[in-house]
């Protein structure tokens, strides 16, 4: 058999199909393996390229086959989809992918250490606990209704409710002692959720990274938390523009024949981490509504023309592009630094390190595109993550709209905004 140069890999729970190429990419392997069989066969195999799609299983393999020599690369599924050939089956996936891998434009994902999967499992718990919670006093609440009893929104009113129902008369006993294993079944919760919760701000505070992106305003501590564990690899975004378009900040772009069309955003990427994000820069808002935070001159004026969702979108863009400027940089940001730079416009050059991108852009599209007002919402969107100028009638403040001030947004999220 020839030297294999490359192989792809389709896997499954049991069941693994591989498609190696030789140095004139013919197929010289195609094979199936049993999960018992697959890590003695690249065992015997000389060291090569492996492409795996990339999934929760694949960091698994990935680390077992470099800890035998081998060059594992994961591709995200996206991105493997167009190479695959008609009548889908493992087969064809597993050329696919050996074919994807080869391109010299492909973008691969970073291989997990089993510590950063299992704080991703950490966050994924803390998540299914919150979203059980809301369940269950969404139950509660409902069953309360139909004895006539009910109660606002929020686990600050479930307590106050299950006494009322304890000491209501109308109430058939059977249905007291279903409401009791109801408040059981909330207090054992709760304590579950208090655990998580400890231990992630005990990771929170062993991460050094964590600990700084917790200081951008709409991110905290939940945020912080995220972005660590999700990001593994920031280096591999070329700048925090497509940092934010890999978060499903960025509008879709369906432009064609010289006219720019932009339409909401793309929602693509990890939705956990994008609604954080919003949910912050949400949260941000509504301190500057309630007087109790600063706004920068861009923020104030974007929120003068435009609805409070579209703010709180544009806003976690920003943020987006200021956070991964910290992550790849490993400085820290500083709030005074800039305020000031509010009142002292800078060069490109001597920006500060809390801000991602500059304004105006440097490019400008047809003109023509612009004047057309096509979809002015979109567009004004567009022009905080692409080359292109805001649309005729909104003011420009130069570079004095690169900052943002602090607000709490911690407890909206379920956590304070800082931890000691």
């Amino acid at each position: 058999m020839s030297e294999i140069i490359r192989v792809g890999i389709d896997t499954s729970k049991s069941v693994f199909q591989l498609h190696g190429v030789d140095a004139a990419e013919q197929p010289v392997l195609r094979k199936k393996l049993r999960r018992r069989d697959f890590l003695k066969f690249f065992e015997q195999l000389p060291p090569t390229k492996v492409g795996l799609e990339a999934c929760g299983g694949s960091h698994h393999w990935g680390r077992e086959l470099m800890r035998l020599g081998h060059e594992p690369k994961l591709l995200p599924a996206q991105h493997v989809k167009p190479y695959v050939r008609r009548n889908k089956n493992d087969r064809q996936d597993a050329d696919a992918v050996c074919e994807a891998m080869s391109r010299p434009r492909m973008s691969f994902v970073r291989i997990k250490s089993a510590e950063e999967q299992a704080a991703q499992m950490l966050m994924a718990m803390r998540q299914r606990l919150i979203d059980y919670r809301t369940q269950l006093i969404n139950t509660i609440r409902g069953h309360a209704a139909e004895f006539g009893l009910t109660a606002a929104k929020g686990p600050a009113h479930v307590e106050p409710l299950l006494a009322r129902i304890a000491k209501d008369a109308t109430v058939p006993k059977l249905a007291k002692d279903l409401f009791i294993m109801h408040g059981q079944e909330y207090d054992r919760l709760k304590l579950e959720l208090r655990e998580i919760e400890t231990k992630l701000k005990a990771w929170h505070r062993e991460s050094e990274m964590s600990r700084r992106l917790a200081e951008i305003d709409a991110i905290g501590p939940i945020g912080g938390c995220l972005l660590a564990i999700k990001v593994a690899d920031p280096q591999a975004f070329r700048c925090g523009r497509d940092f934010a378009a890999w978060m499903g900040l960025t509008p879709k772009d369906h432009s064609t024949a010289g006219k720019m069309r932009f339409g909401v955003i793309t929602r693509a990427g990890d939705e956990t981490l994008r609604r954080t994000l919003v949910l912050g820069a949400t949260a941000v808002i509504q301190q500057v509504n309630k007087g109790k935070a600063r706004p920068s001159p861009w923020l104030r004026d974007l929120m003068a023309r435009k609805p409070p969702k579209l703010v709180a979108v544009a806003l976690a863009n920003k943020v987006a592009r200021i956070a991964w400027r910290l992550m790849v940089s490993g400085e820290r940001y500083d709030a005074a630094r800039a305020a000031s730079f509010h009142a002292t416009p800078t060069s490109k050059s001597s920006r500060p390190a809390a801000f991602a991108s500059p304004w105006p852009p440097t490019t400008t599209p047809h003109a023509n595109a612009l004047t057309s007002r096509p979809r002015r919402r979109s567009l004004l969107l567009n022009c905080c993550t692409s080359n292109v100028n805001p649309p005729p009638g909104f003011r420009q403040d130069d570079d004095n709209n690169q900052s943002i001030f602090r607000a709490s947004s911690g407890s909206m999220i379920g956590m304070p905004s800082r931890i000691g």
